[in-house]
Protein backbone atom coordinates (compact mmCIF):
# COMPACT_ATOMS: atom_id res chain seq x y z
CA UNK A 1 0.00 0.00 0.00
CA UNK A 2 1.02 3.29 -0.64
CA UNK A 3 -0.32 7.05 0.37
CA UNK A 4 -0.51 9.64 -1.90
CA UNK A 5 -1.23 13.16 0.36
CA UNK A 6 -2.88 15.85 -1.60
CA UNK A 7 -3.19 19.56 -0.77
CA UNK A 8 -6.60 21.02 -0.85
CA UNK A 9 -6.26 24.96 -2.15
CA UNK A 10 -5.16 25.17 -5.87
CA UNK A 11 -4.82 21.49 -5.89
CA UNK A 12 -8.18 19.99 -5.05
CA UNK A 13 -10.42 22.93 -4.88
CA UNK A 14 -10.71 26.29 -6.08
CA UNK A 15 -12.61 29.17 -4.30
CA UNK A 16 -15.25 30.91 -6.27
CA UNK A 17 -14.95 34.82 -6.26
CA UNK A 18 -16.47 35.50 -3.27
CA UNK A 19 -17.35 39.36 -3.77
CA UNK A 20 -20.30 39.30 -5.84
CA UNK A 21 -21.63 36.44 -3.65
CA UNK A 22 -21.12 39.01 -0.73
CA UNK A 23 -22.66 41.78 -2.31
CA UNK A 24 -25.87 40.00 -2.39
CA UNK A 25 -25.69 38.72 1.07
CA UNK A 26 -25.22 42.08 2.50
CA UNK A 27 -27.82 43.74 0.23
CA UNK A 28 -30.27 41.22 1.98
CA UNK A 29 -29.40 42.65 5.37
CA UNK A 30 -29.49 46.37 3.99
CA UNK A 31 -26.83 47.10 3.33
CA UNK A 32 -25.30 48.51 -0.18
CA UNK A 33 -22.09 47.67 -1.74
CA UNK A 34 -20.75 46.98 -4.98
CA UNK A 35 -18.02 44.15 -5.98
CA UNK A 36 -14.96 46.74 -5.82
CA UNK A 37 -15.51 47.31 -2.28
CA UNK A 38 -16.49 44.08 -1.01
CA UNK A 39 -13.50 42.73 -3.00
CA UNK A 40 -11.04 45.06 -0.96
CA UNK A 41 -12.73 43.94 2.49
CA UNK A 42 -12.20 40.43 1.37
CA UNK A 43 -8.65 40.92 0.94
CA UNK A 44 -7.89 42.32 4.22
CA UNK A 45 -10.13 39.62 5.78
CA UNK A 46 -8.31 36.94 3.56
CA UNK A 47 -5.08 37.86 4.91
CA UNK A 48 -6.36 38.13 8.28
CA UNK A 49 -7.62 34.77 7.97
CA UNK A 50 -3.99 33.18 6.45
CA UNK A 51 -2.49 34.73 9.57
CA UNK A 52 -4.47 33.01 12.09
CA UNK A 53 -6.22 29.59 10.68
CA UNK A 54 -3.97 27.78 12.68
CA UNK A 55 -5.69 29.15 15.89
CA UNK A 56 -8.95 27.34 15.28
CA UNK A 57 -7.98 23.31 15.42
CA UNK A 58 -11.75 22.43 17.24
CA UNK A 59 -14.98 23.92 16.49
CA UNK A 60 -15.11 26.10 19.98
CA UNK A 61 -12.09 28.31 18.64
CA UNK A 62 -13.34 27.87 14.83
CA UNK A 63 -16.51 29.92 16.08
CA UNK A 64 -14.11 32.71 17.76
CA UNK A 65 -12.15 33.25 14.50
CA UNK A 66 -15.07 33.28 12.49
CA UNK A 67 -16.13 36.54 14.47
CA UNK A 68 -13.29 37.98 14.28
CA UNK A 69 -12.61 37.44 10.73
CA UNK A 70 -16.23 39.12 10.33
CA UNK A 71 -14.93 42.05 12.50
CA UNK A 72 -11.93 42.35 9.99
CA UNK A 73 -14.40 42.14 7.55
CA UNK A 74 -16.74 44.95 8.51
CA UNK A 75 -14.07 46.91 8.91
CA UNK A 76 -12.54 46.52 5.92
CA UNK A 77 -16.04 47.48 4.34
CA UNK A 78 -15.85 50.56 6.56
CA UNK A 79 -12.37 51.55 5.09
CA UNK A 80 -13.69 51.21 1.35
CA UNK A 81 -17.04 53.31 1.91
CA UNK A 82 -19.70 51.32 2.83
CA UNK A 83 -22.06 51.98 5.57
CA UNK A 84 -23.03 48.57 7.30
CA UNK A 85 -24.65 50.51 9.88
CA UNK A 86 -25.61 48.79 12.76
CA UNK A 87 -25.11 45.24 11.58
CA UNK A 88 -24.72 42.51 14.10
CA UNK A 89 -21.58 40.78 14.18
CA UNK A 90 -23.46 37.71 13.31
CA UNK A 91 -25.26 38.67 10.35
CA UNK A 92 -21.69 39.75 9.29
CA UNK A 93 -20.26 36.42 9.56
CA UNK A 94 -23.35 34.89 8.12
CA UNK A 95 -22.83 37.19 5.05
CA UNK A 96 -19.10 36.06 4.81
CA UNK A 97 -19.25 32.32 5.18
CA UNK A 98 -22.10 32.26 2.67
CA UNK A 99 -19.65 34.33 0.47
CA UNK A 100 -16.63 31.45 0.48
CA UNK A 101 -17.73 28.84 -2.06
CA UNK A 102 -15.49 26.16 -2.76
CA UNK A 103 -15.30 23.68 -5.95
CA UNK A 104 -13.08 21.12 -6.87
CA UNK A 105 -11.37 21.34 -10.58
CA UNK A 106 -12.82 19.23 -12.94
CA UNK A 107 -10.55 16.35 -12.94
CA UNK A 108 -10.41 15.45 -8.87
CA UNK A 109 -13.17 13.01 -8.80
CA UNK A 110 -12.21 11.02 -11.24
CA UNK A 111 -8.33 11.46 -10.47
CA UNK A 112 -9.37 10.42 -6.74
CA UNK A 113 -11.12 7.31 -7.93
CA UNK A 114 -8.81 5.87 -10.09
CA UNK A 115 -6.12 6.46 -7.38
CA UNK A 116 -8.00 4.72 -4.97
CA UNK A 117 -8.91 1.49 -7.01
CA UNK A 118 -5.07 1.75 -7.73
CA UNK A 119 -4.58 0.83 -4.30
CA UNK A 120 -3.21 3.99 -2.78
CA UNK A 121 -4.61 5.66 0.14
CA UNK A 122 -5.36 9.03 0.15
CA UNK A 123 -5.33 11.56 2.66
CA UNK A 124 -5.67 15.38 2.17
CA UNK A 125 -2.81 18.01 4.29
CA UNK A 126 -3.82 21.23 4.13
CA UNK A 127 -2.61 24.70 6.01
CA UNK A 128 -6.67 25.57 7.07
CA UNK A 129 -8.44 25.62 10.12
CA UNK A 130 -10.53 22.57 11.53
CA UNK A 131 -13.39 23.29 8.95
CA UNK A 132 -11.44 21.60 6.49
CA UNK A 133 -13.49 18.45 6.98
CA UNK A 134 -16.73 20.52 6.02
CA UNK A 135 -15.53 21.86 3.14
CA UNK A 136 -14.64 18.20 2.05
CA UNK A 137 -18.04 16.90 2.82
CA UNK A 138 -19.78 19.96 0.54
CA UNK A 139 -17.60 19.88 -1.91
CA UNK A 140 -18.52 16.14 -2.19
CA UNK A 141 -14.64 14.93 -1.97
CA UNK A 142 -14.85 13.54 1.62
CA UNK A 143 -15.99 10.00 0.63
CA UNK A 144 -13.41 9.91 -2.34
CA UNK A 145 -10.21 10.54 0.40
CA UNK A 146 -9.47 7.89 3.49
CA UNK A 147 -8.30 10.64 5.92
CA UNK A 148 -7.72 14.30 5.79
CA UNK A 149 -5.49 16.72 8.48
CA UNK A 150 -5.52 20.23 8.62
CA UNK A 151 -2.36 22.15 10.15
CA UNK A 152 -5.01 23.76 13.19
CA UNK A 153 -5.38 20.00 14.31
CA UNK A 154 -1.95 18.95 13.55
CA UNK A 155 -0.19 21.84 15.72
CA UNK A 156 1.86 21.92 12.56
CA UNK A 157 0.98 23.80 8.92
CA UNK A 158 3.75 22.69 5.65
CA UNK A 159 6.27 22.08 5.30
CA UNK A 160 7.18 20.86 8.40
CA UNK A 161 7.25 17.40 7.99
CA UNK A 162 5.12 16.55 11.21
CA UNK A 163 1.84 17.45 9.46
CA UNK A 164 2.82 15.13 6.95
CA UNK A 165 3.09 12.37 9.52
CA UNK A 166 0.18 12.69 11.06
CA UNK A 167 -1.28 12.46 7.68
CA UNK A 168 0.64 8.72 7.42
CA UNK A 169 -0.83 8.01 11.15
CA UNK A 170 -4.49 8.61 9.46
CA UNK A 171 -3.83 5.66 7.68
CA UNK A 172 -0.85 3.58 8.82
CA UNK A 173 1.41 4.20 6.23
CA UNK A 174 5.02 4.87 5.42
CA UNK A 175 6.77 7.95 3.85
CA UNK A 176 8.84 5.42 1.99
CA UNK A 177 7.29 5.19 -2.08
CA UNK A 178 4.35 7.78 -1.34
CA UNK A 179 4.00 10.77 -3.08
CA UNK A 180 2.56 14.25 -1.87
CA UNK A 181 0.80 16.71 -4.43
CA UNK A 182 0.49 20.34 -3.92
CA UNK A 183 0.68 24.01 -6.18
CA UNK A 184 3.24 25.61 -3.74
CA UNK A 185 6.78 25.32 -3.83
CA UNK A 186 7.61 27.02 -0.52
CA UNK A 187 4.67 24.82 1.49
CA UNK A 188 4.07 21.19 -0.72
CA UNK A 189 7.24 20.86 -2.21
CA UNK A 190 9.83 21.47 0.45
CA UNK A 191 7.28 19.40 3.25
CA UNK A 192 7.26 16.60 1.58
CA UNK A 193 10.95 16.29 0.85
CA UNK A 194 11.27 16.98 4.89
CA UNK A 195 8.62 14.12 5.18
CA UNK A 196 10.16 11.84 3.29
CA UNK A 197 7.75 11.91 0.25
CA UNK A 198 8.05 12.42 -3.42
CA UNK A 199 6.88 15.84 -4.20
CA UNK A 200 4.34 16.48 -7.22
CA UNK A 201 4.07 20.32 -8.16
CA UNK A 202 0.38 20.97 -9.29
CA UNK A 203 0.98 23.99 -11.98
CA UNK A 204 -2.80 25.03 -13.28
CA UNK A 205 -2.40 27.22 -16.66
CA UNK A 206 0.39 29.52 -16.74
CA UNK A 207 4.14 29.19 -17.58
CA UNK A 208 5.88 25.70 -15.66
CA UNK A 209 8.35 27.52 -12.88
CA UNK A 210 12.08 26.03 -12.53
CA UNK A 211 11.50 23.31 -9.90
CA UNK A 212 14.48 21.25 -7.99
CA UNK A 213 15.83 17.96 -9.54
CA UNK A 214 13.31 14.99 -8.71
CA UNK A 215 10.38 17.18 -8.72
CA UNK A 216 7.62 15.80 -11.22
CA UNK A 217 5.43 19.01 -12.68
CA UNK A 218 1.70 17.97 -13.50
CA UNK A 219 -0.80 20.22 -15.11
CA UNK A 220 -3.54 18.25 -13.51
CA UNK A 221 -4.35 15.60 -11.30
CA UNK A 222 -5.29 13.28 -13.97
CA UNK A 223 -1.39 12.92 -14.00
CA UNK A 224 -1.49 11.23 -10.89
CA UNK A 225 -2.01 7.91 -11.42
CA UNK A 226 0.99 7.24 -13.83
CA UNK A 227 3.57 8.76 -11.26
CA UNK A 228 2.17 6.95 -7.99
CA UNK A 229 2.49 3.41 -9.92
Amino acid sequence: MSVVTLDAMGTLVELLDPAPSLVVALRALGVEADERQAAAALREEIAFYRRHHDTAGDHVSLALLRMRCAAVLGEGLVRAGVDVGALEPERLRDALLAALRFRPYPEVAGALCALRSAGHRLVVVSNWDVSLHDMLRDSGLDELVDGAISSAEARAAKPDARIFERALELVGGRGEGGLHAGDSLAHDVAGARAAGLRPVLVVRGGPRPPVPDGVAVVGSLAELEALAA
